[in-house]
């Protein structure tokens, strides 16, 4: 799809989404205390890319609404590949050790990590642990990502993204675990979380939705469609997400409308066109140790480039 194609798609007015970001109040999700900054990666993935340290960029500068829009989405893409690039190296081996006849020490030490993670609670190396991990270590895709994201931060300029890194509402219950809310009620004791980056905001998102309660539905939508073949779509894993606001249903069909009029369903294309070809370990390394610009959503190989990919 042409740039041109793209920026007529983007017609959500932004202020419009800008007012409903700042006006949604997520409710309460369980108690996280000091983990806002836990270090979620286990000891079997590779270094963090260095660029993933860098700041948020000031996107109250952009006069033009679609270049605004454009460069949040891309720059929220290139994370959530990331992300999402280093969970299918974990599930990689999570199914690898499902075909084990017999698990080592070591296997079995990475398991209870997991589990104790995603907060499964079944017998360790168990049928059951296995098939409940496999739910909850899983992606999410990117046009629901960068849709949350937009409505939750104001499109990456709200007091909480730009102090925080916080991206999408995510609290935290410990004192000075975050930013205080200007307009929280007395009494109250949670904070907005706040996180070393953006990437580091995206990647306690997707836990979020891989074990919280209240996402189980979004999981078992997302299970469906693998079983089905399918890649999920954000549209449809949206339906599992009407206890992430308490306007539910009306937030599910406002997050709909937001990927359908910005036309986020391209960028759930080009993701599934990145993965498809990346069906191995080695392939996965790569994109989970990339630079930058090759995880950008119009980044295109050049010949030497492919040549060295393959």
């Amino acid at each position: 799809m042409s740039a041109g194609s793209k920026s007529l798609l983007l017609i959500v007015p932004f202020t419009l989404a800008a007012l409903l970001g700042v006006l949604h109040t997520p409710p309460p999700p369980e108690p996280r205390g000091q983990d806002a900054e836990e270090d979620l990666e286990l000891a079997s993935l590779p270094d963090l890319p260095r660029w993933i340290l860098e700041p948020l960029p000031n996107f109250k500068l952009y006069t033009d609404v679609t270049e605004k829009k454009a460069a949040f989405f891309s720059y929220l893409y290139s994370r959530t590949l990331l992300a999402n690039s280093r969970i299918l190296l974990q599930r990689q081996h999570l199914l690898g050790l499902r075909s084990k006849d017999t698990l080592s020490d070591e296997d079995i030490t990475w398991l209870a990590g997991q589990a104790e993670r995603l907060r499964v609670d079944e017998e360790n190396g168990s049928e059951e642990m296995f098939q409940r991990l496999l739910r909850r270590l899983d992606t999410i895709p990117p046009s629901l990502v960068l849709a949350q994201a937009a409505n939750e931060s104001a499109w990456g300029t709200s007091r909480f993204a730009r102090q925080g890194n916080n991206l999408f509402g995510q609290w935290c219950f410990s004192r000075g675990c975050g930013l205080v809310p200007l307009s929280r009620p007395e009494g109250a004791s949670y904070e907005v979380a706040r996180f070393r980056s953006p990437y580091h905001s995206v990647r306690a998102y997707i836990q979020n939705l891989n074990r919280h309660p209240a996402y189980h539905e979004l999981r078992v939508l997302r299970e469906k469609a693998h079983q089905r073949g399918q890649y999920p779509t954000g549209s449809e894993l949206a339906a599992g997400l009407r206890d992430y606001s308490a306007r539910g249903q009306e937030y599910v069909r406002e997050l709909r409308s937001m990927i359908r009029y910005n036309n986020l369903v391209w960028y759930d294309q080009r993701y599934r066109d990145t993965i498809v070809s990346r069906d191995n370990v080695q392939s996965l390394l790569e994109l989970a140790t990339a630079p930058e610009e090759r995880l950008r959503p119009d980044y295109e190989p050049t010949p030497d480039t492919a040549s060295v990919e393959e």
